[in-house]
Parts: structure tokens; sequence; C-alpha cells
């Protein structure tokens, strides 16, 4: 470990002489550099924006009403050219209810420009959203209806599960890892920008509109495809004596979890996620709209259940 922690020191150590040396020699590469990671890490931290909703179906396996997300987001890359492939990126489907009705929510996110092009293109358009499809399709393994129509709603279900759906979507850490052993030159830092190897080709050429001849990447995930159990609850709007509603109560069994530390919950003012990786998935959406920063929660470990408290707003 010792000696692990002194060559990590004598990379960083060599990483900060380089770029001294950089400011010194060449004032403008070094600025260029600078500017480069401040717009890399602007776009990594930027979060997905929705741009428009589609309605519809999945025939197989099991026919279902399917809605997709199309949102914009900075971290996807932009293609090179017209005739380089189009990065996207396809978070996992959600399974929700409302009222009776059952449906099937998608996200998938294009670089903002890809998107804003689009939009004074219905041609482009149309093959954008065809191209989501025919990558849901290879994804998922489902089978779509490429009939579709344009909501009069941005989005389905919550921006904020939204966001955290797609922000899921890292590269693998094992790439990672291998970028970190490679040793870092002047010549890289100089002329340092996204490498199209850290994208994976989903369609080949002759699966794609021949009107352009664009192709679809999709931005690996590690995210592992375990489906899981959605446990048992019980939901209560809690009111005061004149009957006015106070507050909103969720017990959640958790059978075989001994820790809270287990449970990722997520609250937003219309909804409810609580996930125990490869084990339970609940997702809700909620009567009333809550006061996220009141909410609170607790893990009973004895009956191996969560309860989360809501005041309404």
């Amino acid at each position: 470990m010792e000696s692990s922690s002194k060559g990590l020191l004598t990379h960083v150590t060599q990483f900060w002489n380089l770029l001294d040396d950089l400011a010194e020699s060449n004032p403008e590469g070094y600025e260029k550099f600078i500017q480069q990671q401040l717009k890399e890490g602007e776009q990594f931290c930027a979060a997905p924006e929705p741009q428009l909703c589609l309605q519809t179906r999945i025939l197989k396996p099991k026919e279902k009403i399917l809605f997709i997300n199309l949102c914009q987001w900075k971290r996807i890359p932009a293609p090179q050219s017209n005739t380089h492939p189009v990065p996207l990126s396809v978070g996992r489907p959600e399974d929700m209810s409302e009222n009776s009705d059952v449906y099937t929510v998608i996200d998938v996110a294009y670089n903002p420009d890809v998107l804003q092009a689009a939009e004074k293109d219905e041609v482009r358009k149309n093959q954008l959203i065809q191209m989501a499809m025919k990558c849901i399709e290879e994804k998922l393994q489902l089978t779509l209806s490429h009939s579709y129509s344009i909501t009069k709603f941005r989005i389905k279900g919550s921006i904020q599960r939204m966001k955290q759906n797609l922000m899921r979507m890292q590269t693998n850490p094992t790439d990672l890892r291998e970028k970190m052993r490679k040793e870092l030159t002047l010549e890289q830092i100089t002329n340092s920008g996204s490498n199209p190897d850290d994208f994976q080709l989903l369609l080949p050429k002759d699966e794609v509109s021949s009107k352009t001849r664009c192709l679809i990447e999709e931005i690996s995930s590690t995210e592992s495809q375990v489906e899981m159990k959605e446990p048992a609850y019980e939901l209560e709007i809690v009111a005061d004596q004149n009957e006015k509603p106070l507050k909103i109560e969720i017990k959640v069994e958790l059978p075989g979890i001994n820790s809270a530390s287990l449970c990722d919950l997520s609250v937003s003012e219309d909804d409810l996620l609580i996930e125990v990786p490869e084990k339970y998935r609940l997702h809700l959406n909620l009567p009333e709209s809550v006061d996220t920063e009141m909410t609170t929660a607790k893990f009973i470990k004895e009956k191996a259940t969560l309860i989360v408290i809501m005041p309404l707003v």
C-alpha cells in the first residue's frame, strides 16, 4: 500500500511538472488544455434535460404501453460529422402505474446540438426517434411498434427520476483503470480530446436509413440487468382532527435486509424511489406534493421495515 501511494504521488508530481513546463514553453497550449478540462468537467457534471416524450407500444415479450423520454444531455458527445456515428445513452426500463393503467418508461439521451438541429427538420427528427427505438430493441431485447405519437407533455414521470436513471450510466471501471495506467506525456496534454473508442457501435450500416448514413453509438454502462422484486408496502395519508391532510407515511417491508445502509431512498415532490441493489425496487407516484427537505426515514431492524414520513407541501 505504501509503495502504491508513493507511485501515485510520483505520477501526480510528474503531471504538475508537465503542466508547469507547458505553461512556460507554450502558454497558448496550456490555456487550451485548461479550458478543455473545464469544458469537459462542465459537461460531465451537467444533468440531462427533457426534450419531448413519445408514446408507442411494446409488442414483445409482453404487450404494454411505452413512453420514451427523449432528453438532451451535454455529457453525450456530438457526432464528429454527418457521416460519423451518433452517440446516445439508453436508461433502463421502469414500470409505472397510474390509476389502473400500467406502462413502461424508457429514457434516451442525445447531445443537445443533435436534438436542436432535428427540431428544424422533421425527417431528421423522425430518424432520431427511429434510431432510439432500434437501440432500445437491440439493448433490451424488445419488439416495439414503430408507430408513435408525440405527447403534449415533455416528460413522463418526474424529472428527478429521469436524471437518476440516466446518470447511472458510466464508463466501465476496468476501462478507467486501463486509462490511468497509461503514461501522460506533454504531447497528450497538448492534444487532449475525446476518444472514439470510449463508445460501442450498436447498429451496422445496412440497418440505418439510406437518406442519411447515420449510425448509433451507445455509451457503455456497468448497470446490471438484474430484475428486482417490488416489496410489499402500505401508504397512508395522515390527517389532523379537522381531516386536513398533513403527511404521507409509507411502510415498506424488506425481508432479508438488516441495515438501512443497504437501502437507496430518493424522494421528489411527486414521487418516491426505494432500491436495494439486486433485491428490491419500489417506485411510487405520490398522491400529494410533499416537502422533500422535511422528509424523514427510519429502518426498524427487527421487522425489516423502512418507514418514510413525508410532510405535505
